[in-house]
């Protein structure tokens, strides 16, 4: 005798419906980073049409919640706004190191710090490539990130010898080198190692010799002048570089022919030639030496130069917020819905995988899990994909190389153009 099936519903107890409530957004949203906006709640809530409509939901019943859409549009926007900010990341790395970074909640929103730099476009300056410079300036001994100081000392007759490191050292410890002078380098010293970039003296006789009675400009028979004969007296106007050019030569003629004057440095022990005392060597006032103070800390922050060593030190540490919703255009909120499509597919078809087959009165019906889920996979990557590729095209530096050589197709044209008459 046949059974009688009476069943209470024709309907699975969870089915996706034809439509969804913005009202029901907020509660379903996991992180809720988006749904303090009314469009957010717009658009979450009409993608459940789009799915139950791509899915079939009007033939066969869809085993998802609107909920389910919901959570999937959100994390469809994050994903969005994810592989946006790693495009401009790479971008503006660069010129960001070392820029003021931020604090930010465990959603990734900006807590404390500079705005949001992700929908900002930077003033580029290669910065990192002058921060390099700046290091192999500051061993060049001409700047750089690290402050150049400059110390004397008075040479002592007899003495060849002078141990730098001790001398500046002092004279950091004093606040005034041995002739009572203030130095710029008081208590900067302390002990640490000092490189010498440059040891030099300087003498009044070149300018004396230049512009004095015998030798200098103006003084007959020095055949270097234009018409002068006596001393004071100019008939012709000579250029400005004659005199550059006779500065120079008693410059180099003092170092080259009269001085003699040398030195070597041997773990900063300087040793002068000739020895003090020797020809006038005592008329030098002074030596100088030039030299930094060797902090072998890196990620000490330099009081004198801002250098940046407590901001941005990579993408991690980048002020860049989740791009606001509003800021999505129509070609974002196009691979949104595409992308949260694929993401519902993906849970459809993990739900369906849990029950392969479904019996029924004399036979069994399958589900197709299985295609659900390798569609939903391949179709995530290729958005993915699509979108990075299309990013990376768009990177400045490959618009800079567009920019170049559209110039030059343009340059090109212009050359079989043929050149106007001007006809006045």
């Amino acid at each position: 005798m046949p059974t009688n099936l009476s069943p209470k519903s024709t309907q699975s107890a969870i089915v996706l419906t034809s439509t969804g409530s913005a009202d029901a957004v907020s509660a379903a949203c996991p992180f809720g980073i988006y749904t303090a906006s009314a469009n957010f709640l717009s658009g979450a809530s009409d993608q459940v049409a789009y799915v139950y409509k791509k899915l079939g939901g009007d033939v066969v019943d869809i085993e998802l919640t609107p909920s389910n859409v919901y959570a999937a549009y959100e994390e469809a926007v994050l994903e969005y706004s994810y592989i946006i900010n790693l495009h401009q990341s790479k971008n503006v790395i660069s010129t960001a190191l070392g820029n003021t970074t931020g604090t930010f909640d465990h959603d990734g929103v900006l807590l404390t710090g500079p705005v949001s730099g992700n929908l900002r476009y930077p003033r580029f300056q290669s910065s990192y490539a002058n921060k390099v410079g700046d290091g192999m300036a500051a061993m060049a001994g001409v700047g750089g990130t690290i402050p150049q100081y400059s110390a004397s000392f008075k040479p002592t007759a007899k003495r060849q010898d002078y141990d730098l490191q001790e001398i500046i050292n002092s004279a950091s410890a004093a606040g005034v080198d041995d002739q009572g002078r203030s130095v710029p380098f008081s208590g900067k010293v302390d002990g640490k190692r000092v490189i010498i970039t440059k040891v030099y003296y300087k003498t009044p006789r070149a300018m004396w010799r230049f512009f004095g009675y015998y030798g200098g400009i103006g003084v007959v028979g020095n055949m270097t002048t234009y018409g002068q004969f006596s001393d004071d007296s100019t008939f012709e106007l000579i250029p400005t570089w004659q005199n550059k050019l006779q500065a120079i030569m008693y410059e180099d003629n003092i170092y080259t022919r009269t001085s003699h004057y040398s030195y070597e440095i041997i773990n900063n022990n300087l040793r002068l030639y000739p020895e003090p005392g020797h020809w006038d060597f005592t008329s030098v006032d002074s030596m100088w030496v030039r030299f930094y103070v060797q902090d072998m800390d890196v990620f000490t922050p330099n009081s004198e130069y801002e250098d940046g060593v407590d901001g941005v030190n990579n993408i991690n540490t980048l002020p860049f917020d989740n791009i606001p919703y509003e800021n999505i255009n129509a070609i974002g909120k196009q691979w949104i819905r595409k992308y949260c499509l694929a993401l519902c597919k993906e849970m459809l078809g993990q739900i369906r995988g849990k029950f392969t087959t479904i019996p029924i009165p004399g036979e069994s019906v399958t589900l197709n899990h299985s295609d659900l889920l390798s569609q939903a996979k391949d179709e995530q990557q290729q958005l993915k994909d699509k979108l990075m590729d299309m990013l990376k095209e768009t990177e400045y530096k490959e618009l800079a190389k567009y920019d170049a050589e559209t110039a030059d197709a343009a340059q090109n044209l212009f050359k079989n153009s043929p050149l106007p008459i001007f006809v006045g």
